[in-house]
């Protein structure tokens, strides 16, 4: 039974537990002795782990440890640069007569993957412009059974199981709330936009059905889920015989929607409704990653520095004891 989750690790402290690997490398340091670099996970948090001065027979067991796999670590809590690691004494794989339930080790989204699907589905189906409403339900019919378990990211923001739904969903909630607002943007392409705009990372990521994420695959790393993203939307619309104009917009969508060339867009958005989209996708990841900042910290506490956050350590105000959606559950 899974006793300790990274939530619980204090500095100082040694406990043993179980933990999900996320990366496992045998490596050697300056002194130029082998050491074990993991980054061990559960349904709370991913933290780093290291054992040191590996002897060489220890390694045919740690050569059987693969990533996704559960291990049993004896171990010791300390910090580095700022940051949780762990001191590992004693690691093995798991078995079967540990008694472990998948559910400890696989972090994902807070809402059931079909209610999400439904909701973006339902959107889909309400946007007015036929073309649209036949590339989004397209693609979602299409891509359904892997958007139930997908993450939206190997790391960082929404790196969980359902997380690309979860993504989507935040984003289309607020889009269509943004575009009421903005009365002179088309609700029908901001939609559309949403739903289309991550859907390759779907081929970016390597991901079984739990949720977690083995790295990116070759075409992946080659192309990226923009590039995949376009040339998608250029096939689809030719098979579902939308015109050109309308084609090219959706790409540039997706195309810009990272808004930098440093992050994968060589075109800045050119339009108002591709100019939101960008934002609303800053908007959910930055979000996603404040709200992981604060969530495990005492009233009154700062963070760790967040690299997804500029290097920045996030505060939480000490007169916002609970996150409202959790108060009913401590009271």
């Amino acid at each position: 039974m899974k006793e300790y989750f990274v939530i619980d690790l204090k500095s100082n402290m040694e406990f043993i537990s179980f933990f999900m690997v996320k990366s496992i490398d045998v490596r050697v340091g300056t002194n130029k002795k082998q050491y074990l670099d993991m980054n061990l996970a559960d349904s709370t948090g991913e933290v780093n782990a290291k054992k040191w001065d590996l002897a060489e027979a220890e390694l045919p067991a740690l050569s059987a440890i693969k990533e996704g796999d559960i291990v049993k670590v004896k171990a010791q809590v300390s910090e580095w640069n700022n940051q949780t690691q762990l001191r590992v004494l004693k690691v093995r794989k798991s078995n079967e007569t540990d008694n472990l339930n998948m559910e400890d080790f696989i972090k994902a989204a807070p809402e059931d993957s079909e209610d999400m699907y439904a909701y973006i589905f339902a959107r889909a189906e309400e946007i007015q412009d036929e073309d649209f409403r036949k590339l989004t339900t397209h693609l979602l019919e299409k891509n359904k059974d892997r958007l139930m378990y997908y993450p939206a990211a190997a790391k960082n923001h929404h790196a969980e199981y359902g997380g690309l739904l979860w993504h989507l969903k935040r984003m289309l909630m607020s889009g269509i709330v943004l575009s009421d607002i903005y009365g002179f943007l088309s609700k029908d392409l901001v939609v559309t936009g949403v739903i289309i705009h991550d859907i390759e990372k779907l081929n970016e990521i390597d991901a079984n059905e739990n949720g977690v994420s083995t790295g990116y695959s070759m075409k992946g790393q080659l192309l990226g889920h923009i590039t995949q993203g376009v040339t998608l939307v250029d096939e689809i619309c030719k098979e579902l015989g939308i015109s050109e104009e309308k084609a090219i917009v959706l790409e540039h969508m997706v195309l810009s929607h990272h808004y930098e060339p440093d992050f994968g867009s060589p075109k800045k958005p050119m339009f108002p409704e591709a100019e939101l989209l960008h934002y609303l996708d800053i908007m959910d990841a930055r979000m996603y990653d404040m709200e992981e900042a604060i969530s495990n910290l005492a009233p009154g506490a700062f963070s760790e520095r967040m690299r997804t956050l500029d290097n920045r350590r996030i505060y939480r105000p000490s007169f916002m004891p609970f996150y409202p959606e959790r108060e009913s559950e401590e009271e």
